[in-house]
């Protein structure tokens, strides 16, 4: 029967048909499955997967690598740069191979022979005096492995290249693959050291972003803009303008975007987009003002070396601050804080062990917060007792408050007596006895801490008790005494207010607060202080800045006089405490031109050292001019320097006299009285020779 069936060639034919009929179908069936996962994968990858692909596949392919834009220029009031940055060239390289330990051994020679030519140029074209260099430095400089930066990233192979090692780099480029000579800015500071702690100085972000919360965030941050990115080596403000203004210096990151090859290597031609250069500040501090009250606050601490006032020598009289602040204005044109520095030694960012030893105890701007005089408890820092200086301030309240008049009389004899059964007791300076002081404007000018003691802190204690401390607290914050005076600048300190200290009993912090022995404040503080004075109640915003420009030297912001708060007394109160601003400084202004407001203070401080405890007499002064019509107010402070008459006052007569001669107190710039009289005695001269 078989056979019979494989001799019949139609049922072979048929037989054959179907098997290959079954195997077509097969074929052209699986072809389908195949097509369909295709199609429906191809469509899963276009649809769903394709904008995820695509972005991830542009991120791998292009890198884009900040380049740091030029910092803005800090100008003084007169155009004089401050702080300004200059460029500089440095040698970059961007790997092309892969040269790593892992994968790239095979590509080592080349660039192991590179490094060996480029340490030569520099040790045959570089500076003399500079270190040489060797191959292994320059290799390590290149970061083979990736160990700090990414295979496409620019790697920094030396900074400040002299002239002829950029010719040879640009003259030789073929030799130097991915080597790029690019210009970069170093900072610069006046070599006349003005207003150093206020202008501040940089750091470089790598640093900075370790210690400040600013850039700590900016580190963890990504942002959308490139252009906003930071990089490690980048300059960024550490203190001062410099890092209050940091957004408006530092402009605008260029950046080149580098191809890259899966391996994180570059790959192509790279494009770039410039940086944009920060903007300018325009400040008001004036460097005739500032240098004249820098040299001022040096000259009167030798002096206080070297001439006894009270038969007292003051030897540990080593600091001086002081602050010059226009009224109806805020401008700020003098902020010394004295010794000062050479901030040229943050120029590279950086600073050397041995720089930072020797400037510890003077970078710090001790008219804003407090500045150590690396003896902690063994002398004062920058922020003391403002002592007399609250007296104004002090009667102002017990006028307000009802607690006498301005034709009240008292009797001084040199002592006030309060506590239970009198235990406590406060004495004149000196002891004298001023007898009778027919208003509180004859307290405030001979200074009388028993007036101050019996009228003001007994009779406000008897009169609210313990809600005393909160009533005193609420003037003084309102005359910007404890709070902070909104000066731009970072790190503003408030003042230490020692009467809301609740070991002593509120009549004892009253007592002591009404004569200037319970709260410790900034000169900051006691410039804003006396503005407001001057202004009878309106609390000015201290301003450093005038205007910010941009590179084309359009305004792009320009700062207007704000006030912060203002209080609202009788005009009999005001004209009061105004005339009681009158004390004894005739030898410090002896032959000044204008009457002006004043007050003296001599803060006494408890120090220890040695082991024993030692009571201090600090220096301080406030003062106004011209009485009527004011323009400046002036604070000085100079701790150890005893009686205020006599350390701090003098200071703050040549500040004034350097205003009167930049601006004029009377609003005539005595500078341009100076050149018309010289105009015309050389005219007279030129008419006396032709006769």
């Amino acid at each position: 029967m078989k056979k019979a069936y494989q001799d019949d060639p139609q049922k072979q034919e048929a037989a054959r048909q179907r098997h290959f009929n079954i195997r077509l179908n097969v074929f052209f069936f699986s072809a389908f499955i195949i097509f369909t996962v295709i199609i429906v994968r191809l469509a899963i990858l276009q649809f769903v997967d394709g904008p995820s692909l695509q972005a991830q596949e542009s991120s791998l392919t292009v890198k884009k690598v900040p380049l740091p834009p030029t910092r803005g220029t800090i100008y003084d009031a007169t155009g004089v740069k401050l702080a300004y940055s200059t460029p500089q060239q440095s040698l970059y390289i961007t790997l092309l191979k892969d040269y790593s330990s892992t994968t790239g051994m095979s590509n080592r020679p080349e660039i192991l022979a590179m490094a060996k030519k480029i340490a030569n140029v520099f040790n045959t074209l570089g500076e003399s005096k500079t270190e040489k260099v060797t191959a292994d430095q320059i290799v390590d400089a290149m970061d083979l492995d990736s160990r700090l930066s990414g295979g496409y990233a620019p790697r920094r192979l030396k900074s400040g290249l002299t002239d002829r090692e950029v010719a040879y780099f640009l003259e030789h480029k073929s030799e130097f693959p991915g080597v790029d000579v690019i210009e970069e800015s170093v900072r610069n500071y006046d070599k006349d050291t003005v207003a150093v702690q206020a202008v501040g100085y940089i750091k470089k972000f790598k640093g900075a972003s370790t210690s400040l919360d600013k850039y700590k965030q900016l580190r963890n941050m990504t942002p959308d803009d490139p252009g906003q990115q930071y990089t490690d080596n980048e300059d960024v403000g550490f203190d001062g303008l410099e890092y209050q203004y940091q957004d408006v210096l530092r402009g605008k990151n260029g950046y080149k975007s580098i191809p890259v090859d899966p391996r994180n290597m570059a790959d192509g031609v790279a494009e770039v987009t410039p940086p944009e250069k920060g903007d300018d500040l325009h400040l008001n501090i004036n460097k005739n003002i500032q240098l004249k009250t820098e040299q001022a606050i040096m000259d009167q601490l030798d002096w206080l070396h070297n001439h006894p006032v009270s038969g007292k020598y003051h030897p540990n009289a080593q600091t001086g601050f002081a602050v010059a602040m226009e009224v109806n204005t805020g401008k700020v044109v003098a902020m010394a804080s004295m010794p000062d520095y050479d901030p040229n030694v943050w120029g590279s960012g950086g600073i050397s062990p041995s720089d930072y030893e020797a400037i510890q105890n003077v970078y710090l701007n001790g008219t804003i917060r407090s500045f150590p005089s690396g003896q902690e408890g063994v002398h004062p820092e920058s922020v003391v007792l403002m002592g007399s200086t609250i007296k104004p301030l002090s009667v102002m309240i017990g006028l307000n408050e009802g607690l006498f008049t301005t034709t009240t009389p008292y009797n001084d004899t040199g002592i006030a007596y309060f506590g239970k059964n009198n235990s406590a007791s406060v004495r004149n300076s000196q002891g004298h006895a001023y007898g009778y002081l027919a208003t509180p404007a004859d307290a405030i000018r001979h200074s009388s801490n028993t007036f101050m003691v019996d009228m003001v802190g007994e009779r406000m204690w008897k009169e609210f008790g313990d809600d005393g401390i909160t009533l005193w607290d609420k003037y003084m914050k309102e005359f910007g005494l404890g709070v902070l005076t909104g000066v731009d600048l970072p790190n503003e300190y408030k003042g230490y207010r020692e009467y809301v200290n609740k070991k002593e009993t509120s009549l004892s912090r009253l007592a002591y607060a009404s004569f200037g022995q319970q709260g410790k404040y900034t000169t900051m503080q006691l410039a804003q202080y006396a503005s407001m004075l001057a202004t009878r109640g309106k609390r000015m915003q201290p301003q450093l800045v005038d205007k910010i420009t941009d590179a084309n030297g359009n305004v792009v912001q320009q700062f207007k006089p704000k006030v912060l708060n203002t209080v609202t007394f009788k005009d009999s109160y005001w004209n009061e405490i105004l005339k009681g601003m009158a004390t004894d400084v005739h030898e410090a202004f002896n032959g000044f031109p204008y009457d002006f407001a004043r007050k003296t203070g001599t803060s006494t401080q408890t120090i220890y050292g040695n082991g024993k405890k030692y009571d201090v007499d600090n220096g301080v002064f406030i003062a106004f001019a011209p009485r009527e019509n004011p323009k400046l107010a002036v604070a000085v402070v100079i701790p150890e320097g005893g009686f205020g008459a006599y350390s701090a006052a003098p200071v703050a007569r040549k500040i004034f006299d350097a205003y009167d001669y930049e601006y004029g107190l009377d609003g005539v710039p005595k500078k341009t009285l100076e050149s018309q009289n010289q105009t015309s005695d050389k005219d007279a001269a030129k008419t006396d020779s032709k006769n």
